[in-house]
């Protein structure tokens, strides 16, 4: 009995753990997958070509963005902002319908013509507001899709490599999926590598019930967003 009860303790402890750490049993809720699979699988690309090319700053927004079938901002409705660091931080779950805001004057996105992805990117802009260099690509980005989704993807650019070394390390950048209502489907943390890195995500059971996400980062030298993909065309099961 004394060697079974230590083991009941720590397994019954174990299960806890796993119920009550914050993302752990909703990062099940969807899987990675491989940028260039979904491509093939999915109709629809959001590139920031139609504007003109400008260099950095670039052209700034205040309002939402109208891009296909989605609209662009800071969060949504119901969600609180804040300054961490110099970086936008979102906390809150958003009402219900899910409904996009724009961040205040300055710091809501910006769009500017990218050297490493060699065309224009989206850069969601920070506290520090638009056009200053300390802001660019440290704020937040909320993405509202017209229908569910049961996958999307985009490409980020963090720092560039530094030919010699010495550059720090690149950041990590937070996604949160919520459902139409405003249900917390999965929060994820991501490493990103240097220049250029895929993010893939599907949805484990097939559900198209992604219908926005939000997207954090703590990269020192801020983030760009690009390529973003999702569905149009009604779900077949």
């Amino acid at each position: 009995m004394s060697l079974l009860r230590p083991l009941t303790l720590t397994m019954v402890f174990a299960l806890a753990l796993g119920l009550f750490l914050p993302g752990t049993g909703r990062a099940q809720a969807v899987l990675r997958a491989p940028y260039d699979d979904l491509k093939q699988e999915l109709d629809a690309r959001i590139t920031f070509d139609s504007l003109p090319p400008r260099p950095e700053p670039g052209l700034n927004f205040d309002a939402p963005m109208r891009l296909g079938h989605t609209w662009l901002g800071q969060h949504f409705a119901g969600q609180d902002i804040e300054n961490i660091n110099g970086f936008d931080r979102v906390s809150g779950l958003p009402g219900a319908p899910l409904a996009l805001r724009p961040g205040p004057p300055g710091k809501n996105l910006s769009v500017a013509y990218h050297q490493g992805f060699e065309s224009n990117a989206l850069f969601p802009l920070g506290p520090a507001g638009f056009p200053a260099l300390s802001a660019r690509g440290e704020g937040a980005l909320a993405i509202l899709f017209d229908q569910g989704q049961r996958a999307i993807a985009f490409k980020v650019h963090s720092d560039y490599v530094a030919p010699l070394g010495g550059a720090p390390r690149p950041g990590d950048v937070t996604l949160m999926l919520y459902t139409r209502q405003g249900t917390l489907i999965a929060r994820l943390d991501s490493p990103l590598d240097p220049a250029i890195t895929k993010i893939g995500l599907r949805r484990t059971n097939g559900l198209p019930d992604i219908a926005g996400v939000v997207v954090l980062n703590n990269d020192p030298g801020g983030i760009a967003i690009d390529d973003i993909l999702y569905q149009t065309a009604p779900a077949a099961f």
